[in-house]
Formats: C-alpha cells, sequence, structure tokens
C-alpha cells in the first residue's frame, strides 16, 4: 500500500467519479498527505448501545442535535459526541482510508474517534469527537477536524462495502 499525495488526491477529487465532493474550499483541505474534513453538525448521545458478532442485535443509541450560536460556535462539555462531515466521500475500489484528527484538536485536549474507511464505501460519514480537556472545547461549524489518508491498495478489491452505513446521510 501506498499514500496518496496532495497532487494524486487533486486528481482523484477532479475525476468523473469525485474522491471527495461537497468542499467548503479544496485548496484549503487538500494537505500534502490527506485530505481534511470539516464539521457539519454535532450530537450528544442520549443512552446506549450494544454491538454483537453478526449486527442482529447492535443498536445505535439515541442522539439529540447541539445547536450552533448565532456566530456559529458550539461550546462542548467534556464527554462524547456524534459529529457529521459536511464532505460526501466516494472510495474507489482501488482505495482504503484512515482517518486522524488534526493535531490542533489534540492540543485542545480533543480527538476524534473513526473507524478504516473501506474500500466501495460512499457517505457523508459520522464520527466520534472526545474532548478529553476539563474546561470544554469551543468549535466553530464547518471546522476542520480530521484528516483522511487515502491508501492505494495493490490491487482492487473483488467487493466493496456494502454494510449499513453505505450511501449515510445523502
Amino acid at each position: 500500500m501506498t499514500m496518496l499525495s496532495r497532487d494524486e488526491l487533486k486528481e482523484r477529487i477532479n475525476s468523473d467519479v469525485p474522491l471527495v465532493q461537497n468542499m467548503i474550499d479544496t485548496d484549503t483541505q487538500l494537505q500534502p498527505n490527506s485530505f481534511e474534513l470539516t464539521l457539519k453538525s454535532i450530537e450528544l448521545l442520549k443512552g446506549s448501545g450494544a454491538v454483537d458478532f453478526d449486527n442482529r442485535e447492535r443498536q445505535i443509541p439515541e442522539s439529540e442535535n447541539i445547536e450552533f450560536d448565532n456566530e456559529g460556535w458550539a461550546l462542548l462539555e467534556a464527554g462524547t459526541y456524534k459529529i457529521t462531515f459536511n464532505e460526501i466521500v466516494n472510495i474507489p475500489l482501488d482505495l482504503a482510508a484512515i482517518a486522524r484528527p488534526r493535531s490542533s484538536l489534540l492540543r485542545c485536549g480533543v480527538t476524534v474517534e473513526s473507524a478504516v474507511w473501506d474500500s466501495g464505501y460512499r457517505g457523508r460519514s459520522e464520527s466520534m469527537l472526545v474532548v478529553h480537556n476539563p474546561h470544554g472545547f469551543r468549535v466553530k461549524r464547518d471546522a476542520r477536524l480530521l484528516q483522511l489518508v487515502f491508501y492505494s491498495l495493490h490491487r482492487e478489491v473483488s467487493e466493496g462495502y456494502c454494510g449499513r452505513y453505505q450511501n449515510e446521510n445523502l
């Protein structure tokens, strides 16, 4: 596997099936080795969840939307939040991706957790934002939060992602 560079990412974004859509500012969001995803919405988890082996008893907790103030800011207390991104990602069968928080978040005592982004996934994804800072964290709508790093596979997968979250939030 090899990591895609800024130029390779830009080519894929400008292709017939764009790697990423609905960007705010492509030039700002394109980094030397990643593409930054931006904040669309924040939700507070309102219960417990559950997972099992075959997903028959999987339960995703309900959540409550957190409103931004008139200037577009939200003040988050220490805790766990579900976030949704503005961008739509279309991962072809010859790529996969891993997400990492921007270092500015880490310096604020905040992180973003995300799973592997599988070949064939399409959607406006969700991740978990965790505020570890006991003093809280202010975040503005459309803030760049996550660096999505794309990897080229040795060959295309024969079957891409086809789970519950395919085409989520579209």
